[in-house]
């Protein structure tokens, strides 16, 4: 975006904990944060605990400085990134400057907290504690914009990563509904998350769109909002959205779905066809890790990689959103749809750019260890030696 525009991160995610993958290489102008989600606690000795940074520097780790009680589960973190993101928005107000501002809090992702005030307060328990602290938040980040003049020039987008983590569930994960699976597959409870657009004065309130989009339109989206145009030196996946929130059109466009470096499926209007199919390995099945409890469909939530590229398995997902009736091979609405299916997968793999895989290669030695900062607050660790190896990721 522009020169003049701040841009702040406020987020616990995987971004990479290497230096090139800093969010202020990557636009950002702040960032209170951390690299990863708030797995732990560790030893500091086999694994570090993660930090968190404020800018260039770590500030402290999680559950050493950031204490998140996995008994309880009490944690101060939803409260203290929303306090963050209300700072910010006064800053960029009181100095009459645009912002952008990333505010991705963690609290559902196992393990799951929630500040005091809101422990035992749902009929949901701890998931849904967090859920009514995550509510609250955004609550009052709205109220903020508009206590101070600025809510009908703030364009607000509210969405989710993925489907809720059915292996955490009920405890530690939430619900996917009517549709099949969740997170870590590439069936629709997998994939699909809530989308909220807010802008008083553009965006009529209580409106509902059937268009498909994903997370990368956020991108297109937010340059078109700036007057900017994409960069023209590489290929942008995602589509500007505006036009479906501010004149209700419906964009045309397919979704292709990828687990790892295969494409699993494609949707096309409200056909899905899977190329692919797998839940996860037999082996991690028997360990007890379950991305379908209960909902076991033949021939769909295979325990082994089963290939369908030659007859797509097909599902409509207006009459069935939960995947659990493919349409029959020989009928004309599958040669219907799949004839105009495999134009636009061809046409999608003969324009694809692989990327460099980041996974390929692991080393303990290269993790947490030593962020910048350490020194000034006596934190920094003693690193292994180095020993790379090929990463390890069985789903």
């Amino acid at each position: 975006m522009e020169g003049n525009k701040e841009k702040q991160r406020l987020d616990s995610r995987h971004l990479g904990h290497r230096p090139q993958f800093h969010p202020l290489k990557h636009g950002f102008d702040e960032w209170f944060g951390s690299p990863n989600c708030h797995f732990g606690p560790y030893d500091n000795r086999e694994l570090p605990n993660i930090p968190v940074y404020r800018d260039w520097e770590m500030i402290g780790r999680y559950y050493d400085d950031f204490k998140i009680d996995l008994k309880t589960g009490e944690a101060n973190l939803t409260q203290l990134y929303l306090q963050e993101a209300l700072d910010f928005i006064s800053k960029q107000q009181a100095s009459q400057q645009p912002f952008f501002l990333y505010w991705a809090i963690d609290a559902t992702h196992a393990p799951v907290y929630a500040s005091k005030q809101f422990l035992g307060t749902s009929q949901r328990g701890l998931y849904g504690d967090a859920v009514r602290e995550i509510d609250d938040s955004i609550g009052k980040i709205l109220r903020h914009l508009q206590q101070l003049g600025i809510s009908e020039n703030t364009f607000v987008f509210f969405t989710s990563d993925n489907g809720a983590a059915l292996i955490s569930a009920p405890k530690q994960g939430g619900s996917n509904g009517p549709f099949l699976c969740g997170k870590q597959t590439t069936f629709e409870g997998g994939m699909r998350e809530p989308a909220i657009a807010w802008w008083p004065g553009h965006i009529p309130a209580g409106g509902v769109s059937h268009q498909l989009g994903n997370v990368m339109d956020l991108f297109t989206t937010s340059l078109s909002l700036a007057g900017l145009q994409p960069p023209s030196d590489r290929q942008i996946d995602g589509i500007d959205l505006l036009p479906v929130m501010l004149q209700g059109k419906l964009i045309d466009r397919p979704i292709f779905y990828y687990r790892g470096n295969e494409m699993m499926a494609v949707r096309v209007g409200l056909y899905k066809a899977h190329y692919w199919t797998w839940s996860n390995s037999w082996e991690e099945y028997g360990k007890g890790t379950d991305f379908c409890p209960g909902q076991s469909v033949s021939g769909v939530t295979t325990h082994t990689q089963e290939e369908h590229t030659y007859l797509p398995l097909l599902f409509h997902l207006g009459r069935d959103p939960g995947e659990k009736f493919p349409l029959s091979f020989a009928s004309e609405e599958y040669q219907r749809a799949m004839e105009r299916i495999t134009g636009i997968v061809q046409q999608h793999k003969d324009t694809l750019m692989p990327g460099e895989p980041q996974l390929n290669v692991c080393d303990k030695a290269i993790m947490n260890w030593s962020p910048p900062g350490c020194e000034k607050l006596g934190k920094c660790l003693k690193a292994p030696e180095s020993d790379p190896k090929k990463c390890s990721w069985p789903h």
